[in-house]
């Protein structure tokens, strides 16, 4: 009996110590701070707030029927092999600090990450530069030739959108580099707290419900718009809104999806806002036990026609593998569907420039390694 009762003492001080560790984990500075005070009593009257957490406007699993979570993480531990590039991701460096100012410009980033500049403002989309994508740096590594850019490339940004706090769209350490150079932060209700944690001013940071509009100078606007997803960066889900957005400028209107399943507000974002001259759009890290929170191939074009997008720009891929898909499938999937459809689709490479004006630039199919 004894030596039960010393077994049990040293298994109780073991997890102790195990529950302290993995508590402080959790409490660093990456996971940031959930919304409290003033802000969660805003949140609170959100119509999109129920139960306490935010919800889809429509049903949403986060896996689908008939998939357990056991299942799901078997195949990622010890049956899952996803295909990863054999060799460095081609790439173009463009600097962006000598773009000339009139100028309308994008650049893809790898992953979800991507600049703009139209009509003399510089906007910055979800930027993760700092060579992984998960709280843990030697986990989920950018592919060898992906992570060209640095926070020393970006130039003073106008708008910085957040679509939401998942690990791979909002990166600690690029957001606190980053912080100096940020005139206006866009973002979903609750993100706030993150930002603030990480020392951001709470006057930069503008949050908004689904369906919020902010207005700038120069004819500048930004709609929060609904995506079908989830937020959370720790154990806890769905306390802070995950959002696309609709940014109109004096030329143009883009769409700046985030990470979405397929649902009706791609029907009802392209009612209320009209045609889209640029759609930028999920592909990537999908898989048929996760249906509802990305969408699969094919399920893009579903979209960019419900927006009545005239061009579809695919992201969320060719940087991270955080699916069980094949690394180059997206662009293979995209492309391939793309002569069903009356849609112009564009595959630029990390850092090449998209012109915006020029309506017949064409891209190489550079993930067709050697």
């Amino acid at each position: 009996m004894l030596i039960l009762k010393k077994a049990m003492i040293g298994l109780l001080i073991i997890f102790t110590i195990i529950g302290f560790g993995i508590y402080v984990f959790l409490n660093t500075e990456r996971f940031g701070k959930q919304p409290s005070g003033v802000r969660l009593l805003k949140i609170e009257q959100s119509s999109n707030y129920k139960n306490g957490s935010f919800q889809n406007l429509n049903h949403t699993p986060m896996l689908t029927e008939g998939v357990g979570y056991g299942k799901v993480m078997y195949e990622f531990l010890f049956s899952s092999k996803p295909k990863e590039p054999s060799i460095e991701i081609p790439s173009v460096k463009t600097d962006l600090h000598t773009l000339g100012a009139n100028e309308n410009v994008f650049i893809w980033m790898g992953h979800s990450s991507y600049f703009i500049q139209l009509d003399g403002k510089k906007i910055l989309v979800d930027p993760v530069l700092s060579g992984n994508a998960s709280p843990f740096s030697f986990t989920t590594k950018a592919y060898k030739g992906t992570d060209i850019y640095t926070t020393n490339d970006i130039p003073e940004i106008d708008y910085l959108f957040l679509s939401h706090d998942h690990w791979d769209h909002m990166d600690y350490r690029t957001l606190k580099k980053l912080k100096p150079k940020i005139k206006n932060v866009i973002t979903g209700l609750g993100n706030g707290a993150h930002l603030e944690a990480w020392g951001f001013d709470s006057k930069v940071i503008l949050e908004g419900d689904w369906y919020e509009t902010f207005s700038f100078e120069d004819g500048f606007e930004a709609h929060v718009t609904p995506t079908r997803h989830f937020s959370g960066r720790g154990f806890t889900r769905a306390k802070t809104l995950w959002a696309s957005f609709v940014l109109k400028t004096p030329t143009s209107s883009i769409f700046l999806g985030g990470d979405s399943g397929y649902d009706t507000h791609f029907k009802d974002i392209g009612n209320k806002f009209g045609s889209f001259d640029l759609a930028i759009l999920e592909n990537g890290q999908y898989d048929e036990k996760w249906k509802y929170i990305h969408m699969l191939p094919g399920e893009q074009l579903k979209a960019a026609t419900d927006l009545n997008a005239k061009t579809v720009l695919p992201v969320h891929s060719g940087k991270f593998t955080l699916a069980n898909h094949d690394w180059d499938e997206p662009f293979i999937s995209i492309t391939r569907e793309k002569n069903k459809k009356d849609l112009r689709i564009i595959t630029p490479m990390i850092g090449e420039q998209v012109n915006l004006n020029d309506s017949i630039q064409r891209f190489k199919n550079w993930w067709h390694l050697k």
